[in-house]
């Protein structure tokens, strides 16, 4: 004796299209941040190689993550991406010329107040900027996931990147652990 099938409207499944719409919707809608990182898409089998917070005065400034190739040892000679995730809003100015006082303070220039300008705004908690080196004179940077500016000139890499991965930082525990040392 068969049993006639039988089920509950309120218990079927959604069909297949109705899924789809609803992730696109969702990824269309989702915040910038929240993307896929262009560390991927812009260094090839980039892995992360150490995390760092640095802090002022005992406060976080950001949360900083190196990826290098497969997660090798950080060579100054390969490229690599550094991505600042920040812990507290930051103006522009504070920025930029928190940037420029490092770079002199190391004794890098080259760079300049209006360049920087170009590069970075102001930021919120939670908010993200990454540099991806692209050879010694040339590197991209992007916040929240959008490309804000290319930085060009005999070694920029070195210039900018020295002072999260320099000899010189103002932490040397801070640069250890980001190196994954």
């Amino acid at each position: 004796m068969a049993l006639p099938k039988m089920t509950r409207s309120s218990l079927s499944r959604p069909n297949s299209s109705v899924w789809c719409v609803a992730l696109l919707s969702l990824t269309l809608l989702a915040p910038a941040g929240l993307a896929a990182p262009p560390v991927s898409n812009e260094l090839p089998n980039a892995e992360l190689r150490g995390s760092a917070t640095f802090r002022y005065l005992g406060l976080p400034i950001y949360i900083a993550k190196l990826f290098t190739p497969g997660g090798a040892p950080f060579s100054w000679s390969d490229d690599f991406g550094l991505q600042l995730t920040y812990r507290k809003n930051l103006k522009q100015k504070a920025l930029v010329e928190s940037t420029l006082d490092e770079m002199t303070r190391q004794g890098n220039s080259g760079l300049t107040q209006v360049q920087l300008e170009q590069c970075f705004q102001a930021v919120s908690k939670g908010d993200s900027y990454l540099a991806i080196s692209e050879g010694p004179n040339k590197v991209g940077f992007w916040r929240n996931g959008r490309k804000t500016c290319t930085l060009s000139g005999p070694g920029v890499k070195k210039t900018f990147m020295s002072i999260f991965l320099g000899d010189n930082t103002r932490s040397a525990s801070f640069t250890r652990q980001l190196k994954g040392q």
